[in-house]
């Protein structure tokens, strides 16, 4: 009789691990910039405004290390030209390292630094916090703090975010060459002639041209507008095959947790940006979240009307836009009319809020790294607000300068309140166990064990096998059986089976359906699964 092995899990981004040391949590970094220009300022500052990204020659010394010839660069939008109004020095940069030596990298093969100001984050905290929980359910960036000096003056603490570049899509995804989108509207860009009205980077459907997506997507790889506009279309007109071309799962964690974090300075908000699009070699797209500093209800417009109060963020609705006439988030809208995606959508956000929120961890955490950087805070002479808001935006509204940033805590212990008691969870999810394979000559037998898998009229709902491997490396999805002849034992006793050829270095996860919510195992699927070596 042939064993049932015993089950690993498998962590995607854990397949391509490498050094963090740059963007260690707990490891604050030093980083030192020299400018051999006296007017290294104003000639930055005017690149910045002509929209040129130029850059001066300068020297990074990082933690002791230093590499010549590297260049800086101011970035950012709000973040910088707020900041530059307030004639504070403490403006976001970007840092290059082989702009004149293509030999130079840092440990882990890093060439790009993005330093950010902590712009409209009284507490220091939203994005190495939202990017610390994203990482644990898709592709996403490290980040960490630095202190920062420009030719021996200090600048102050900053934010430093792992940049979305060829080494991080070649290290997430094994591979670096696809179509590459920066989703990331052209905000002052005029109207393009006999194209429709611009609709910001939602992915809406403006026709064949790829000239009318100019002002919304910048390519970043050498070619591929031809391959967005197919995705476009796909998803406006055949949504029922999206996912030859999408990533669905990804995009389903991505809209989990920009929902439960309440992150709108993003694809879900008002101006519908902030994150990348990556074409794999199978031609799948894959979602990759940027730019998290107003997470966690630091930006306040949904893109429905004006600025939500502190009780519209803590009951944002799960399905804000869904519903909407206009239909003008596609991304939303046509993945979560399928009932099958919808579901997985509320798994996803059930267990953002188990792993994160339900168990107090969140505050725990942001306590810890609140405490681990208050000494940096307080001798921040260019911080953008006082220490007194940094010490209370941990629970608390306070201001940063004229604008209300509330509490992080403050915002998600009513927002997990809601969310439990929201009539979509009200409903049984069902329950999986006992997930087990059995490898024989020429298959391999998965069984599992679900309960609560009904309607409201008590009957059975479907139960999923999804899987990749070696000959067939893009996810696929069969349904499992309880018929008894599956290797399941008798038929209707709740355990599920299939069979697929035995091919090596499968991988695998289960999805069960239920009225309302789906269920998943692993509960992080598909960022980790069961292997079959």
């Amino acid at each position: 009789m042939n064993k049932f092995w015993v089950l690993s899990i498998f962590v995607l981004s854990t397949v391509f691990a490498y050094s963090q040391e740059l963007y260690d949590i707990h490891q604050i970094q030093e980083i030192k910039l020299y400018i051999d220009d006296s007017y290294w300022d104003n000639k930055l500052n005017a690149y910045k405004k002509k929209g040129e990204e130029k850059r001066l020659i300068g020297k990074l010394v990082l933690n002791g290390t230093t590499y010549d010839s590297v260049g800086i660069r101011y970035k950012g939008n709000s973040s910088y030209f707020n900041t530059r109004k307030e004639n504070s020095t403490k403006l976001p940069l970007n840092i290059k390292l082989n702009e004149v030596r293509e030999d130079q990298q840092i440990p882990g093969n890093f060439k790009r630094l993005k330093l950010s100001n902590v712009f409209r984050d009284p507490s220091f905290l939203r994005e190495v916090l939202s990017y610390e929980i994203l990482g644990q359910y898709m592709p996403a960036s490290q980040a960490n703090f630095a202190k920062v000096y420009i030719n021996d003056e200090y600048l102050g603490l900053y934010n430093n975010t792992e940049s979305v570049d060829n080494r991080f899509l070649k290290k997430k995804f094994g591979y670096h060459k696809g179509a590459f989108f920066k989703c990331d509207p052209i905000w002052k860009a005029k109207a393009i002639n006999d194209c429709p009205p611009n609709q910001k980077s939602t992915l809406v459907d403006l026709g064949p041209d790829s000239t009318c997506y100019l002002t919304a997507y910048e390519l970043k790889s050498k070619d591929g507008w031809q391959e967005l506009i197919q995705l476009i279309h796909t998803l406006n007109n055949q949504p029922e095959n999206i996912e030859s071309i999408l990533n669905v799962d990804q995009v389903l964690w991505m809209h989990a947790f920009n929902h439960v974090l309440v992150n709108l300075d993003s694809y879900t908000g008002r101006l519908s940006h902030n994150y990348y699009l990556f074409q794999d070699t199978l031609g799948i797209f894959h979602p990759i979240v940027w730019d998290l500093n107003m997470s966690l209800g630091g930006f306040r417009f949904d893109g429905t009307g004006k600025a939500l109060s502190n009780e519209e963020l803590q009951h944002l609705s799960l399905f804000v836009h869904y519903k909407e006439k206009k239909q003008d988030r596609p991304l939303i809208t046509q993945l979560l009319k399928n009932n099958l995606y919808r579901k997985i959508y509320l798994a996803h956000v059930k267990t953002i809020l188990d792993q994160h929120f339900n168990n107090d961890q969140f505050l725990k955490r942001a306590s810890q790294l609140q405490q681990m950087i208050a000494e940096q805070v307080e001798n921040d002479s260019n911080k953008l607000y006082s220490y007194k808001a940094f010490k209370d935006n941990l629970n608390h509204t306070t201001l940063a300068k004229s604008s209300k940033i509330i509490g992080l805590n403050e915002l998600m212990e009513k927002r997990k309140n809601y969310l439990n008691n929201h009539p979509v969870f009200q409903k049984a999810q069902p329950l999986i166990q006992n997930v087990q394979h059995e490898i024989t000559s020429d298959f391999i037998n998965v069984t599992a064990y679900i309960r609560d898998n009904v309607d409201k009229d008590g009957n059975k709902l479907k139960v999923y096998f999804v899987y990749r491997n070696q000959q067939d490396p893009s996810f696929k999805r069969i349904e499992m059986l309880d018929d008894g002849l599956q290797n399941d034992g008798s038929s209707e006793e709740g355990i599920y089976g299939t069979k697929i050829k035995k091919v090596a270095n499968t991988q695998y996860y289960i999805i069960a359906e239920g009225e309302r919510i789906a269920a998943l195992s692993p509960e992080k699927a598909s960022f980790e699964f069961y292997q079959v070596d």
